[in-house]
């Protein structure tokens, strides 16, 4: 005997709570919630202005996206806001469990697909193999390239970073049940300390994830108290996101270095960590250990995924070593609706 089954309908809802209709991928196994609408207008006349908006106004709905039961403590999500900046496509601030982040570099490799596919970006020329999209993140203009066949995405996502730079190397940090710990701290649109594993007593690639996740807290809270992050352009972007704990290996080889990212209030991040990448590049080249245009892969400890990078020109200024670093993803990122 057959049936027909109805379609479903959607039931009541509060008038007053809109509807937000989300676009789910990830980039790495990195989780990003775009929202495609349903968010009130963000106000303000530049990005950074519009991050402090929502961020005093708009909070709730960060909350709703980001946490059970719709979303889960490493979820990771972004809003899609018109630029004061020409030459961007798009604007866009991202969103995590603690907050509001300047530079998210998975973020960045899945928008590209995003951009291109939803039609946000002027369609290719016939033939074309690669499409620009200009993406202005609250660090500044960052540039990724998709790969691309009859005007949609395929293949690899690369992007060029904000100019990266290392604002402190050899830190002697106290870090409560650990003791003095050499700590580094680098940009690549976000700040990060940066600790081998070997010097908190684990070992990133078989540790338990909570051990890493507690030692990296307990460090990111450490380097809070004791040392002051400074930003040559903004105040906005002075703050230390998380720490990233290393295997160590920071001298070059073909093979890759692992990693994991703790970042916000104990979020983890699946994917190799874009910007961290981008900072750990300018740390190694700012070292000596790497050299431009040369390629290194970083793994992330959490899932296995990798991400390349390279450092492709450097500019000197009285304060900074500025780097800047092409990342690419080696996995599409993945679209789920």
């Amino acid at each position: 005997m057959q049936c027909a089954l109805a379609v479903p309908r959607l039931p009541p809802r509060d008038a007053g709570t809109p509807a937000l209709s989300v676009v789910d991928m990830h980039a790495g196994g990195e989780p990003l919630r775009i929202v495609l609408a349903g968010c009130p207008e963000v106000a303000g006349a530049t990005l950074l202005a519009k991050r402090r908006y929502m961020r005093q106004h708009l909070d709730h709905v960060r909350r709703r996206l980001m946490f059970e039961p719709r979303g889960h403590r490493d979820m990771y999500g972004a809003v899609l806001v018109p630029s004061e900046l020409p030459d961007a496509h798009l604007g866009v601030l991202f969103l995590h469990n603690e907050g509001y982040s300047s530079m998210c570099g998975h973020a960045v490799l899945a928008l590209g697909r995003f951009a291109l596919d939803f039609g946000l970006v002027p369609a290719s020329p016939a033939g074309t193999r690669e499409a620009r999209v200009n993406i202005h993140c609250p660090c500044g203009l960052v540039a990724a390239f998709v790969e691309c066949e009859g005007g949609r995405s395929r293949g690899p996502v690369r992007f060029h970073s904000v100019p990266a730079f290392v604002l402190a190397t050899d830190l002697m940090i106290d870090v409560p049940g650990h003791g003095k710990v050499v700590v580094d701290i680098a940009y690549g649109g976000a700040f990060y300390a940066f600790v081998s594993a070997e010097k908190l007593g684990l070992d990133v690639c078989s540790a338990k994830t909570r051990d890493l996740v507690d030692a990296a807290s307990t460090v990111t809270k450490a380097v809070k108290a004791q040392f002051k992050i400074n930003h040559p352009d903004s105040e906005d972007l002075a703050f230390l996101y998380g720490t990233i704990i290393t295997d160590g290996k920071d001298a070059y080889s073909e093979e890759p270095t692992t990693n994991i990212c703790v970042f916000a209030d104990e979020q983890v991040d699946r994917s190799p960590t874009g910007s961290g990448v981008t900072a750990r590049i300018a740390l190694q080249y700012h070292k000596g250990l790497l050299e431009l245009n040369q390629t290194r892969a970083f793994k992330s400890s959490a899932t296995g995924s990798v991400f390349t990078g390279k450092a492709v020109r450097v500019s000197d200024t009285l304060s900074f070593l500025f780097v800047n670093v092409f990342l690419m993803g080696l996995k599409r990122p993945d679209l789920g609706v």
